[in-house]
C-alpha cells in the first residue's frame, strides 16, 4: 500500500478538479488522493467518480451533505487516513494555488525528520503571485499577528499546504479541534507545536486561482483574528503530553 495520501476538500471546483487529480496521479513517487466534497451543486463529486474509475485503488471520495466548512472536511479526511494507516498525510487546495509538484518537497522534509512540513509563502520573503497588494499585506501581517499572540516560530501559520506524519494526527485530539475556517490552519499548527513535534517550513510560490471562486469571507477572517486569542488563552488550561 502507498504510504502517502493528499486530502483535497472541495466545494464547487468542477473547473479545476479533473486537472488537479490527473496532475497528482502523475507524480513520482506516487500519492494517493482523498477528495472530501461538501455536496457541491456544480457536480464536482460526479467528475471525481468518473476519474476515479481510472485509479480505483488510489482515488478515494467522501461525500458530505452540505457546506460544512474546511476544518471539518480535513478532520473527516484525517480520520479516514489514520484508519487506513497512511504514514504521510497532506493538505492541499483544489485550485492549483498550491503547485502539486511541491508535494514531493513536503514529503522529503518529513521523510528526513520533520513531523510537519509547511509549504510556506513567507519563509523566503513574499512568494505570492496574482494576489492584489491588499490581500498580500493582510496575509503577511496575519502571520506576524499569529506569531506575536501565540509565540509560534512559524512564518506562514495560515498556510493550507501541509504534510503530517501520521503520529502527529494520532496524538492531537482531533475531536477537540474547533475552528472551521482559516483559523483551523492556525489551530492545527499551534497544537502540533505545543505537543513538541518538529515543524519545518518549505519555501513555495503560491499562485492565486485562475478558475472558480475564492471561499474567503468576512466571517472566516473574523474567526481567524479572534480565534488566535482564544487559542492562546485556552492553552493555559491544557496539558500537551504525548501518550
Amino acid at each position: 500500500m502507498n504510504s502517502r495520501i493528499v486530502i483535497i476538500p472541495t466545494y464547487n471546483e468542477i473547473e479545476n478538479i479533473q486537472a488537479i487529480i490527473e496532475k497528482v496521479m502523475s507524480l513520482d513517487p506516487l500519492f494517493d488522493l482523498l477528495i472530501v466534497d461538501d455536496g457541491s451543486p456544480d457536480g464536482t463529486a460526479q467528475v471525481v467518480k468518473q476519474v476515479q474509475s481510472n485509479f480505483p485503488d488510489r482515488i478515494h471520495l467522501i461525500e458530505r451533505q452540505g457546506k460544512l466548512g474546511l476544518g471539518t472536511a480535513y478532520i473527516a479526511g484525517f480520520n479516514y487516513c489514520i484508519q487506513k494507516k497512511y504514514d504521510f498525510i497532506f493538505e492541499m487546495d483544489a485550485d492549483f494555488s498550491h503547485n502539486p509538484d511541491d508535494l514531493i518537497r513536503l514529503y522529503q522534509a518529513c521523510e528526513q525528520g520533520a513531523d510537519m512540513s509547511i509549504g510556506s509563502r513567507y519563509i523566503n520573503g513574499v512568494n505570492v503571485v496574482n494576489w492584489p497588494i491588499g490581500r498580500v499585506l493582510m496575509s503577511y501581517f496575519a502571520g506576524f499577528y499569529v506569531r506575536f499572540i501565540t509565540g509560534m516560530p512559524i512564518q506562514d501559520a495560515t498556510a493550507g499546504f501541509v504534510c503530517y506524519r501520521r503520529q502527529v494526527l494520532e496524538t492531537i485530539p482531533l475531536a477537540e479541534i474547533k475552528f472551521i475556517g482559516y483559523a483551523f490552519q492556525v489551530e492545527m499548527k499551534f497544537t502540533t507545536w505545543k505537543y513538541g513535534f518538529k515543524i519545518v517550513e518549505v519555501p513555495i510560490i503560491f499562485t492565486d486561482r485562475t478558475k472558480g471562486e475564492s471561499k474567503m469571507s468576512a466571517n472566516i477572517f473574523k474567526e481567524a483574528i479572534f480565534g488566535v486569542i482564544q487559542l492562546k488563552v485556552n492553552s493555559f488550561f491544557k496539558r500537551y503530553q504525548r501518550p
